[in-house]
């Protein structure tokens, strides 16, 4: 009981001095008067977030000259109902999201789901899920990097949160070309089939898909559509950052 929690505190803080956790977006130890913010003060000024004008479809900053919609959801028909990102894809979080992903940083995960929470929690609470479905990787790279980093964030997300997570419904059938590597209009089809999703997911009538990176929606989209597919009646999505997508 509590003197268990009082334990693991004591522990923590004694690992804390021992190895003191990181800046997500630097990548150097924090000192310990920054540990509750999670992040170097000098770094506040390297992230961009997403302010109030935001499209209505998939949470991207608005140009002057769009009213509601951005660019890209003026001229593409969606699949999923909404979505909301924190972070515009600026060169810091560039930077925290490659080691996230690819030098095993998962510990960043925490704080990356503390700000979808600061910033996207009454959005949520309003969509109001039934459960968060993170957008799976293919078992086989998954298997060789060791995560799946947007699993990382759901199930972080989940506990602040107090939403279920589910990371058996929806599983990524094939290995698709990084979407890098694909230009913004072949990216859906890059995705055809991708996903598939366990029949009892129907039990949902909401999902919240969560991802680190949006670029066109491509990937919510094929996810949505097979989840639709079963019976979900509603899919959101909250990603970590916002590219500028195609236009």
């Amino acid at each position: 009981g509590n003197s268990i929690n009082i334990l693991e505190k004591l522990w923590g803080k004694a690992l804390d001095c021992i190895y003191p956790p990181a800046c997500p977006v630097c990548g150097t130890p924090l000192p310990a008067g920054l540990r509750q913010q999670g992040i170097c003060r000098g770094c506040v000024e390297k992230i961009v977030y997403i302010g109030d004008e935001n499209c209505l479809k998939c949470g991207k900053p608005l140009d002057d000259d769009d009213k509601e919609y951005c660019h890209d959801c003026t001229k593409t028909k969606h699949i999923f109902d909404r979505s909301a990102a924190v972070f515009s894809y600026s060169d810091g979080l560039k930077q925290s999201i490659y080691r996230f992903k690819y030098k095993g940083c998962r510990e960043y995960g925490k704080w990356y789901a503390t700000q979808m929470a600061d910033r996207l929690g009454i959005l949520i609470k309003i969509w109001s899920p039934d459960v968060i479905v993170p957008v799976p990787m293919y078992a086989k790279k998954q298997r060789a990097r060791g995560y799946n980093q947007a699993e990382i964030i759901a199930c972080e997300l989940g506990k602040i949160m107090h939403i279920p997570v589910n990371t058996q419904s929806l599983k990524r059938n094939k290995n698709t070309v990084p979407m890098k590597e694909v230009s913004g209009h072949d990216r859906s089809k890059n995705l055809e089939n991708a996903f598939i999703a366990d029949k009892n997911v129907v039990k949902y009538k909401k999902i919240l898909l969560v991802d680190d990176i949006y670029t066109t929606g491509a990937t919510l989209d094929a996810c949505a559509a097979v989840l639709k597919k079963y019976g979900v009646e509603k899919v959101y999505g909250a990603c970590l950052c916002i590219g500028r997508g195609m236009s």
